[in-house]
């Protein structure tokens, strides 16, 4: 029997200093079976730093010709592709092909993958790449509830995050371009 999605509600009060964008936004997401809490996360995070009223989750792991979280024009183009973890320089290029804007949230360890799989894609002119802090995210996804309610802030780049278990400072690191 195939193991089911989980589903997550999430609650997040959003306030994003940098670019004047203040909401309070409700929605259900899907933890596909494979994935871990960390990378439910790191995607929730990808959500905040390239918020849009058409940013949308994509089927992700569940279908590889689909982001993590995609803005679509009304027309149907991709406007911004938005993959999270470590995918392959193949991967990347491949992605970067189908949109206008294709931008990256890595986390993990990644002094190995910086050299072997960004290092070969860096020149991919609409390529946005995010580092999360690994510790940062660890705390953020421990004991993560199944109704999730986060406060969050950003400020001169700097990412702030209030949960049930308190405020955390989300260390980001920008390996190329901007948001």
């Amino acid at each position: 029997m195939a193991l089911q999605a989980t589903p997550y509600k999430i609650e997040l009060n959003f306030s994003d200093m940098d670019r004047n964008v203040y909401e309070t936004l409700r929605f259900t997401v899907a933890r596909h079976p494979s994935e871990t809490e960390e990378r439910l996360a790191a995607r929730l995070i990808a959500y905040v730093l390239f918020y849009h009223e058409q940013l949308a989750f994509g089927r992700g792991l569940s279908d590889v010709d689909e982001p993590a979280l995609w803005e679509k024009s009304l027309d149907g183009r991709v406007l911004h592709w938005i993959e999270v973890g470590q995918p392959t320089s193949e991967r990347m290029t491949w992605c970067s092909r189908r949109t206008e804007r294709f931008s990256l949230v890595v986390y993990g360890s990644l002094r190995v993958w910086q050299g072997k799989e960004l290092d070969p894609v860096r020149q991919l002119k609409n390529l946005n790449v995010v580092a999360v802090s690994p510790e940062a995210l660890e705390e953020l996804a421990r004991d993560m509830p199944r109704s999730l309610n986060w406060a969050v802030m950003i400020s001169d780049g700097e990412l702030f995050i209030t949960d049930e278990q308190g405020q955390h400072e989300v260390p980001l690191e920008w390996l190329v371009g901007e948001r």
